[in-house]
């Protein structure tokens, strides 16, 4: 991908840079944030598709993990199940979140 290439992915309306810092606005005493790295055979997957699914399993959100395989959310404090899909597989987790950083271990084989 060329400078000019990845500006421009980065001014239309493709998800944040998963693996960018948190902003320094975001208060985490306030925030909820599920963060985690999908792996399979204990290396990163890039460019996964990870889906945040509701208690009742309806999709609340989406996003293609960075080329380490992270993956982040902001979310509501509550229980919250994972899904990835992969070119090496798919894999689910189920995470309850509170207030703050939350990270999960998301595996695909």
């Amino acid at each position: 991908m060329t400078a000019q290439t990845a500006s421009t992915v980065a001014a239309g309306c493709a998800a944040p840079d998963q693996a960018a810092p948190l902003p320094l606005s975001v208060d985490l005493e306030k925030e909820t944030v599920i963060t985690g790295v999908v792996q399979a055979a204990g290396d990163p997957v890039a460019g996964a598709y990870v889906r945040l699914l509701d208690r009742s399993g309806e999709f609340t959100a989406e996003v293609v993990t960075s080329p380490a395989g992270q993956f982040r959310f902001f979310a509501a404090p509550g229980t919250w199940q994972l899904r990835a899909l992969s070119r090496f597989g798919n894999g689910d987790a189920t995470v309850t979140a509170d207030r703050g950083v939350n990270e999960v271990s998301l595996a695909v084989a």
